[in-house]
């Protein structure tokens, strides 16, 4: 008796550099869409801030004010174009003046947003006589943990750049059942090189799901550069798959296998061990 095959459920991490310009931004995306398609994946995951990353925090106002809607509106036309589920992060207004969420959005094959997740955890350094970056000036903080989205591909668990250095939300995401976890990220290069793989590998062994870092990469303006280095590393901390080390738009491809996120489970019931009687 003949069995059908089993259909592979690939995935691909985008790495590109967005500037200002949001048409180009969107172009990227939109061919890096088309050829995920061509390599037969079925959900790609885009970086932090895919719409554009602004010189200041006023560019940044006016164009999430301008462009918000017509860039997921796009995002969401070429998802439905090429049956693709899509992660990406997005900046969107909120209700209070003068800031912005910082989003990971899910679009669904149909182009429907599925769920949409406000980063938690800000970036705020003010060192005397030392580098003033404070995210929270002109960004609202999320307050939820959102539940894992249900996708062809598995549950994803969705989280933002920074939130990488705090293990307790990749753990809570999870005990909700997660077994892919995505940090769109723009790191810098500086703590790229010392913290990003160790990071990302690190959050793929202590919580046994797949690790989906898609990544900006190289100068989007005279103030910013970015690391690179989009990766997707299984829950063993293998990585399967990485961007090159190039400033062009770029995919990787991986597939995600449950047998071996249940045999990783199994082998090293690490959730079961866990001493909540101590530390909550």
């Amino acid at each position: 008796m003949s069995t059908l095959p089993k259909l592979r459920k690939l995935i691909a991490v985008a790495q590109f550099c967005a500037t200002s310009q949001v048409e180009n931004n969107l172009t990227t995306c939109i061919n890096l869409i088309h050829e995920a398609k061509e390599r037969g994946v079925k959900m790609v995951f885009f970086p932090e801030a895919s719409d554009f990353i602004a010189p200041s925090k006023d560019a940044a106002f006016e164009l999430t004010k301008n462009w918000e809607n017509s860039f997921l509106n796009g995002i969401k036309k070429a998802a439905t174009e090429h049956n693709m589920w899509v992660s990406i992060g997005v900046h969107q207004k909120t209700s209070e003046e003068r800031k912005l969420y910082n989003s990971n959005i899910v679009i669904s094959d149909t182009g429907s947003v599925v769920e949409t997740y406000h980063k938690i955890h800000l970036f705020d350094v003010d060192i005397k006589n030392g580098p003033r970056l404070l995210e929270s000036e002109n960004t609202l903080a999320g307050n939820r943990v959102v539940d894992p989205v249900e996708t062809p591909v598995g549950k994803v668990g969705l989280a933002i750049c920074y939130d990488l250095r705090f293990p307790e939300l990749s753990q809570s995401l999870r005990k909700k059942g997660a077994e892919i976890i995505t940090y769109p990220s723009a790191f810098t290069v500086k703590t790229g090189q010392a913290h990003w793989e160790i990071l990302l590998r690190s959050r793929a062994i202590e919580t046994q799901t797949y690790i989906v870092a898609a990544a900006q990469i190289g100068s989007h303006n005279e103030k910013r550069e970015s690391y690179g280095h989009a990766m997707i590393v299984d829950p063993w901390g293998t990585i399967l798959a990485r961007c090159p080390e190039v400033n062009e738009p770029s995919l990787a491809v991986a597939e995600i296998n449950p047998d071996w996120i249940r045999k990783v489970r199994l082998g090293m019931p690490v959730l079961n061990h866990r001493r909540e009687n101590l530390f909550g």
